[in-house]
């Protein structure tokens, strides 16, 4: 956590937007702590709340449209070639598949708030070839409630703590 230290007050708001599309296409950044440090900054007078959240949301935003991207672009043919080696048969995708037609806005939703999930779901929704506004406009609104819940936490904590 150090390093995001340094790095956020290196480069401020757009270190937040690079850390959490990073952190959102998979590289091991704990996206819900950083965002409960960036509230802390906030209540500290650092950061000001509304860019916080803009970059927030922005970053959010831009991290699960690239892993939508990779995974509608290279993501079925990576499933066909190594899908295997990790159980994914092509029974299996398809209940994937019909899963997520069935419940897709909901499940980019719901997705969002669970760590992990969120990480994945940009890949599976691009395999699934899930319509690309749909996904943006549940990322959109997934993205504004999470940020804006999450930056609030930080903000709160670290008023007690002050």
């Amino acid at each position: 956590m150090d390093m995001v230290k340094v790095f956020i007050s290196q480069y401020g708001y757009f270190a937040i937007l690079l850390l959490l599309a990073f952190g959102i296409i998979g590289l091991p950044i704990p996206d819900e702590t950083l965002m409960l440090f960036v509230g802390y900054l906030v209540s500290i007078h650092v950061l000001n709340f509304i860019l916080s959240v803009l970059f927030s949301f922005v970053g959010s935003v831009a991290g699960m449209t690239i892993s939508y991207l990779i995974g509608k672009n290279i993501g079925f043919a990576v499933i066909e070639k190594y899908g295997k080696w990790i159980g994914l048969t092509s029974k299996r995708f398809e209940k994937v598949r019909s899963w997520t037609a069935k419940y897709g806005a909901w499940a980019v939703f719901l997705a969002y708030f669970i760590p992990g999930v969120r990480h994945a779901a940009g890949y599976v929704f691009g395999i699934t070839k899930m319509r690309f506004r749909k996904y943006v406009l549940f990322c959109c609104i997934s993205a504004a409630i999470w940020s804006v819940l999450f930056v609030s936490i930080g903000y709160y904590v670290g008023e007690k703590l002050s």
